[in-house]
């Protein structure tokens, strides 16, 4: 564990604040939930919640389904990372940080879709240098209970490949059927 060197009090309603600038780093913002923890020497640790993190098994075989009914390479996140990937090279996706544009697009609760080769496409994890890797993309928002709680994203590396109205319609297919799995 990292010592930040912050000391907080607890107010008489059991409340702490977390420093602004340590909510910064870790991403967490109004409203986002934080899961609790505790340990036999005492200590408490936050942990941000990630809801489709719990169906991180299920959405691994759904991506592998939509790269092979798309071939297209098929990435699913929650909003801080990528949680599943298929048909493409895990390594440079999975368990990544997501993208500050990733982000926005999820946080406007927008679909994005680069159809043509001259588009451009949006960064997907932090570690991209704003090198051009796709022609061509779809990102649908996953929303259970008016919420993004990440994203189906369908990407390709072929200069030939347009993404189309039924790349679109699959993504939101399959962001729509995994938000919905989070409100049973």
């Amino acid at each position: 564990m990292k010592a930040t060197g912050v000391v907080r009090r607890i107010d008489d309603l059991g409340r702490v604040v977390i420093p602004k600038e340590i909510r910064k780093t870790l991403r967490i913002k109004e409203g986002d939930p934080l899961e609790i923890f505790t340990d036999k020497e005492g200590e408490v640790i936050l942990k941000k919640y990630s809801p489709i993190g719990e169906l991180t098994e299920f959405a691994t075989g759904y991506a592998e389904t939509l790269a092979k009914t798309t071939g297209h390479i098929a990435c699913i996140t929650d909003k801080d990372t990528v949680i599943a990937v298929s048909g493409g090279p895990k390594k440079e996706f999975l368990e990544q940080d997501i993208s500050e544009e990733l982000e926005r697009v999820m946080d406007d609760k927008e679909r994005y879709t680069s159809k043509d080769n001259n588009d451009l496409a949006i960064p997907i994890t932090k570690n991209e240098n704003k090198e051009r890797r796709y022609n061509s993309q779809v990102v649908y928002p996953i929303i259970s209970d008016g919420d993004v709680i990440g994203s189906v994203i369908l990407l390709s590396k072929d200069n030939n490949t347009k993404m189309t109205e039924i790349e679109q319609k699959v993504a939101q297919s399959a962001a729509s059927f995994l938000g919905s799995q989070m409100e049973i």
